[in-house]
């Protein structure tokens, strides 16, 4: 597991009231106290994963949407470039008891990618994230991704997602513990059963709510 720092916060905690008024608020940030149990805060930007950046060709680069969904999709990064975007302000949660708050991601909403494959099929429960590290995947309930704060981040605080982030896409689902939102995302598949990721596999909790502490199954 590869750890780098950059990105320093100032003391001041980034408040839901600051945001411009287009900014879709994770009602997370909206709670009085909002470090869940065992997590304290940090003011950096740690890098942790399990194998370190993959190799991206960005001319071949794809993003698929398989499985119980209308209409498979194929996206190559022009035509993820050119979907409608969303800005989200939200905490972030690392299983490793970090908290950074206040990040504000900007991608396209998953609603929105739902919506491209025609919608989903009536049994569909439950979705896995693929990325573009050695076939990685994580998994999570079809009621998460469909919030209105989850999306496929394409920027940063205002800046291109790097490469040690999980650029040049990565999923973002604020209100489960950050493993969920896979870097370097490479698809999405939708099942009727759940399947377990990476790290559900290897004693990780299979849903991962930082405020119930589901860490590990």
């Amino acid at each position: 597991m590869s750890v780098s720092v950059s990105k320093d916060q100032t003391d001041a905690v980034p408040m839901p009231a600051q945001q411009e008024a287009d900014i879709i608020i994770s009602p997370d940030t909206r709670r009085a106290n909002r470090i869940p149990p065992g997590q304290s805060r940090t003011r950096k930007w740690p890098v942790l994963d399990a194998s370190g950046p993959p190799r991206i060709d960005m001319s071949r680069w794809r993003f698929q949407m398989v499985g119980l969904v209308k209409n498979e999709v194929s996206l190559n990064w022009e035509q993820m470039q050119a979907l409608p975007r969303v800005k989200v302000f939200a905490d972030f949660h690392c299983v490793t008891r970090w908290s950074r708050l206040g990040n504000v991601w900007e991608g396209v909403a998953a609603k929105t990618l739902v919506d491209l494959a025609g919608g989903i099929k009536p049994e569909c429960q439950y979705v896995l994230a693929y990325g573009y590290d050695q076939g990685w995947t994580t998994n999570l309930p079809l009621a998460h991704f469909l919030a209105d704060d989850a999306l496929v981040a394409l920027t940063h605080d205002g800046e291109p997602i790097n490469e040690e982030h999980g650029g040049p896409a990565r999923l973002i689902v604020p209100q489960l513990y950050s493993w969920k939102s896979a870097k370097w995302l490479a698809g999405l598949e939708f099942l009727e059963a759940d399947r377990p990721g990476f790290w559900e596999r290897n004693g990780y909790h299979m849903n991962g709510d930082p405020w119930q502490e589901e860490r590990f199954g």
